[in-house]
């Protein structure tokens, strides 16, 4: 019985992460497309806001079970909305 619930418990805190992830991957996307915006109207941007959600997920995947993604430059979005 010992052995389901350890089971049981990993289970739920590897969902618990994913889910975790997921969350801060949404926040992360809205604040790269709220800085694209910034950009495209030609007004200074800071790409902080995206970075410090980018470090809280790349925690995450210290614990192996989801990506790490890129923190991201000035030059990453300079580059992006010239294409």
């Amino acid at each position: 019985m010992s052995v389901h619930k350890a089971i049981t418990k990993h289970a739920n805190n590897q969902h618990e992460t994913v889910k975790a992830f997921l969350h801060l991957e949404e926040q992360r996307e809205a604040e790269i497309e709220a800085v694209v915006q910034t950009a495209k109207a030609g007004e200074a941007f800071s790409t902080e806001s995206i970075n410090e959600i980018t470090k809280k997920m790349n925690e995450l995947a210290k614990i192996g079970i989801t990506p790490q993604r890129k923190l991201v430059t000035a030059d990453m979005v300079l580059e992006y909305i010239e294409k």
